[in-house]
């Protein structure tokens, strides 16, 4: 509360950021990645490059702001392991339409995994240009804000977590149960993608491609800290996609990947490797 200072726990910096974890994630789970975004001149900004390099990622389309920080993360984790988070955006603010169209020039097949901690008007653009190009366009709306409905017209998959989704409708609560999830769905599609999935947390995750619904539950686990959980989720769903998998075995591939990273502490250093996944029955 205001004025209130309250004990933590442990402390630790870690590489992150919603892109990013989607890279790595996608990377590390058999994926050719290349990421597109911007960093500070600046310390966090030498270790973000460096970390996803090591996972195997393209950062060529990482370009650098000398202007701004890199982009910092306050991620508040409490005893059950869910998340609070503030965001100081820095150089992410100032990804440039000309970035996305250098870094996916000459695009013809793939998936674009989209968030929202670059400028709205820059993702707009490249929705439609991975459209244009014949990309599966997967959105994240994260962090939660309202959008316009040409952006959505343009998106394959829609991937909110509850809060994202009510807010994306203008419903108040952080909660979507599993009977809601249905008709949350189907809301969302009328918005304009062409599939969407909820993601539910323990609950698992709810999809509909516009054939009807169906829930998929999460793989009973520990959890200790859901940081990341929804990007693992992203990568795993993207990579799953690409080699072909049906839609819904991509969201029980993409499940079992997000419940694995939730039993660690950490962003990109809780991702499992693709043999974590596939030793897991999902």
């Amino acid at each position: 509360r205001p004025g209130e200072t309250v004990l933590g726990g442990r402390f630790a910096t870690q590489p992150g950021g919603k892109g990013a974890n989607q890279a790595c994630a996608a990377a590390r789970l058999g994926g050719r990645v290349r990421m597109v975004g911007r960093v500070g001149d600046d310390g966090f900004g030498v270790e973000l490059r460096r970390g996803l390099e090591a996972d195997g990622v393209d950062t060529r389309g990482v370009q650098v702001s000398a202007a701004l920080p890199s982009g910092v993360a306050l991620i508040f984790v409490d005893a059950s392991g869910q998340n609070q988070i503030v965001v100081a955006a820095g150089a992410n603010q100032t990804l440039t339409r000309g970035d996305v169209d250098e870094a996916i020039a000459g695009a013809s097949e793939g998936f674009l995994l989209l968030q929202l901690e670059s400028p709205l008007e820059t993702i707009e653009h490249a929705a439609a240009l991975g459209a244009r190009r014949g990309l599966g366009v997967v959105l994240d709306p994260a962090p939660a804000r309202a959008l316009p409905d040409t952006l959505l017209a343009n998106v394959s998959c829609l991937t909110p977590n509850e809060s994202e989704a009510l807010a994306l409708l203008g419903r108040p609560g952080s909660a979507v149960s599993l009977a809601e999830a249905p008709g949350v769905a189907r809301a969302l599609l009328e918005r304009g993608p062409r599939a969407v999935v909820l993601k539910l947390g323990a609950q698992g995750a709810y999809a509909d491609a516009g054939s009807g619904g169906r829930h998929f539950p999460a793989p009973r686990v520990e959890a200790l800290d859901a940081t990341a959980a929804g990007d693992t989720f992203n990568g795993a769903f993207a990579v799953a996609l690409a080699e072909g998998r049906p839609f819904a075995d991509a969201v029980a591939f993409a499940n079992a990947a997000a419940a694995l990273s939730v039993t660690r502490l950490g962003a990109q250093v809780s991702i499992p490797s693709r043999s974590e996944v596939d030793a897991t029955r999902w």
